[in-house]
């Protein structure tokens, strides 16, 4: 009587790295349109061990986490591949900024709405951003810390933690408006970019009337439309 051999999975021959489970981890998100249940279960689907996924995550929590973190730190690494950044004025690179950041959401625009709308509850959507919340008010804050040294008035200083709080806010504005935004490439989302820097920096410097009349009048035409 012939009998039959079990086989095990055969290991993959490609290097695990961080990036190579986050990736594993997004696929797997958008293949089954669920998060997996258990990390026996995706470390099995893609033969590698519970050991060797703990060796870079020690949960989905944190890896959804640092999926974010990547995407943040992908936008400034490719902000700084041009010279001319440097240049900019502290306005011009936070315009910069989100440009870049929500190209870099738009390119994996899919597992970004799914992970944010996963959950009834919008706090449990947003934990995931922890990590994001402390880049972008560092970021932020490293700004203002180089506009105000060059400003020997104490009075046109700027505050520093306001601000950069206010950076968060914004982004998080900017998050939820990307996220509905219907308009080709998104053109909308670069509008309300442009718009709400301009009045953020524009309030910070005591002149905001006509900025924050602008911003108001595209708030309200985009909620009427």
């Amino acid at each position: 009587m012939a009998t039959t051999k079990k086989t095990t999975p055969k290991k993959s021959t490609v290097k695990l790295t961080k990036e190579r489970v986050i990736t594993l981890y997004m696929e797997y998100v958008l293949e089954n349109e669920t998060t997996p249940k258990t990390v026996y279960k995706f470390c099995k689907e893609n033969n590698m061990t519970e050991e060797e996924f703990y060796q870079f995550f020690g949960s989905f929590e944190g890896l959804q986490q640092e999926i974010w973190n990547t995407f943040y730190q992908k936008s400034i690494d490719l902000m700084h591949k041009s010279p001319e950044v440097e240049q900019f004025a502290s306005r011009e690179k936070l315009l910069t900024f989100y440009f870049t950041f929500f190209e870099m959401l738009t390119a994996n625009r899919s597992y970004v709405l799914f992970t944010l709308k996963e959950h009834r509850e919008p706090l449990k959507n947003m934990s995931q951003l922890k990590g994001l919340r402390k880049n972008v008010v560092s970021f932020a804050k490293g700004l203002i810390e180089e506009d105000n040294q060059e400003k020997n008035v104490k009075l046109l200083q700027r505050n520093e933690r306001i601000f950069s709080e206010a950076a968060w806010l914004q982004t998080l504005f900017l998050l939820k408006f990307w996220m509905d935004d219907n308009s080709p490439q998104f053109e909308k989302t670069d509008v309300a970019i442009e718009k709400s820097v301009n009045t953020v920096f524009d309030v910070f410097d005591n002149t905001p009337l006509e900025r924050v009349l602008d911003f108001g009048k595209f708030l309200f035409k985009e909620k009427m439309a």
